[in-house]
């Protein structure tokens, strides 16, 4: 169901670009931050970090967690036969939050681990989510889609590639061969930018 909805959201985007081509009436760019996001500058620390987190924070959690567990499971088994009721219930509540949290330890720690990517990205997406909307306010585009969204099913407009766009703006470098296309499509309007290093390659 899914990818009949994918299908039939690319089908109708291609009537909409070939629209753009023939009246002009509204301009539609494509877009996929996952292109930029590896070459942004500083990007590689985010990796480290990320280890770090798993192999100092989670790893330390999960053994005091486990501790906790080991302890008032000690103290359960010899006191709560003795035990008022009241703390009774209290103890075993306790106990089994902590074996819950420790079988579902992995999914716990991947879902710690999700957060954690996403905050030191964070600055990264600010920055591409910038030069984007600048770029769409100076292009005047009126619809930005999902460039996942649109292939294998439309081959729309390189010049409407807004990932190729926000590269330039970043300054970030591209494929020499993508400039040259870029420019002989573009009628010579072309990046200025090309710095050293790895090279945007968007889908397209």
């Amino acid at each position: 169901m899914k990818k009949f909805l994918i299908v039939c959201v690319a089908i109708g985007a291609g009537f909409l670009f070939a629209n753009q081509s023939s009246a002009q009436q509204v301009k539609i760019g494509y877009f996929d931050e996952q292109s930029i996001l590896p070459l942004m500058p500083g990007i590689q620390k985010v990796d480290t970090l990320l280890r770090s987190f798993s192999e100092d924070s989670l790893r330390q959690e999960y053994d005091y967690t486990l501790g906790m567990y080991m302890r008032q499971d000690s103290v359960w088994k010899k006191d709560s036969a003795t035990m008022p009721a009241k703390a009774r219930e209290l103890a075993q509540r306790d106990l089994n939050t902590l074996k819950i949290k420790l079988i579902r330890w992995q999914e716990y720690s991947n879902n710690l681990a999700e957060q954690k990517k996403e905050e030191l990205l964070a600055p990264f997406m600010k920055k591409i989510v910038d030069a984007l909307h600048e770029v769409v306010v100076e292009q005047k585009y009126a619809y930005v889609l999902k460039q996942d969204a649109l292939y294998p099913y439309v081959q729309p407009p390189l010049l409407d590639n807004l990932t190729i766009r926000v590269a330039m703006k970043l300054k970030l470098a591209i494929p020499k061969e993508l400039e040259e296309e870029w420019k002989r499509q573009s009628g010579g309007g072309a990046p200025s930018n090309r710095p050293s290093g790895g090279a945007v390659k968007p889908k397209g």
